[in-house]
């Protein structure tokens, strides 16, 4: 395991709304003004539509590898895909272990997403580069759950309404999928990891080698 508690956060300036067309990695999210003037559904730079929207909105778990595939066709959602996993938001979920980390993931999703409108709509999603990103906020940022406008855009749910119980419930399955694909061998429960040094306890509690078989704490 790595040790140095900064290790693969990069400081790529890749937004939202970045693109890169060429390299077959766009942007679906479309302006007021955008969608009056061409169909919905289309990268915003090239205008090429690669997704099956209808499809995705259905937002059925059976079908969610179509889902997880389509949302590397953004740049955004490919980045984080892709980028190493800090040592720290790694750290976080072995600490919790898969069951917890359930959990926790629901409710982060249903803070940050759950109602119409958050007091820092936009930003109340860590990136990569905050050295307290856990696996969620990696997660969230992968699925399009980590503000509202992504997720109008990548689940068809409108921002003007609270999400239901079911589209929270769907948006933690998605995100709890990426864990499982970046993290494979990630334990059912939680396991005794370290402190590295540097880092604030607060925000991952150590579980102890003898409470990592019984310990339920967050």
């Amino acid at each position: 395991m790595a040790t140095n508690p900064t290790e693969g956060l990069k400081r790529l300036d890749i937004k939202c709304t970045s693109t890169a067309c060429a390299d077959g990695l766009h942007c679906f999210l479309l302006t007021k003004k955008m969608k009056q003037t061409g169909p919905s559904g289309r990268c915003r730079a090239c205008g090429v539509q690669l997704v099956d929207w209808a499809r995705v909105f259905r937002k059925d778990l059976r079908d969610a590898n179509y889902t997880l595939e389509s949302l590397k066709y953004e740049l955004i959602r490919h980045h984080f895909w892709h980028i190493p996993i800090s040592v720290y938001a790694e750290n976080y979920a072995r600490r919790k272990g898969r069951l917890q980390l359930k959990g926790a993931a629901r409710k982060q999703i249903e803070h940050a997403v759950g109602q119409i409108a958050h007091p820092r709509e936009g930003q109340q999603t860590a990136r990569e580069t905050n050295p307290h990103a856990n696996a969620v906020h990696y997660a969230q940022h992968a699925t399009a759950s980590c503000c509202r406008r992504c997720v109008e855009e990548w689940h068809g749910i409108p921002r003007d309404r609270e999400l239901t119980t079911e589209e929270i419930s769907y948006l933690t399955e998605l995100a709890m999928l990426y864990i499982a694909s970046r993290l494979p061998d990630l334990a059912e429960g939680p396991i005794y990891v370290p402190h590295l040094p540097g880092t604030a306890h607060a925000h991952s509690p150590e579980i102890s080698p003898s409470e990592s078989e019984s310990s339920h704490a967050d």
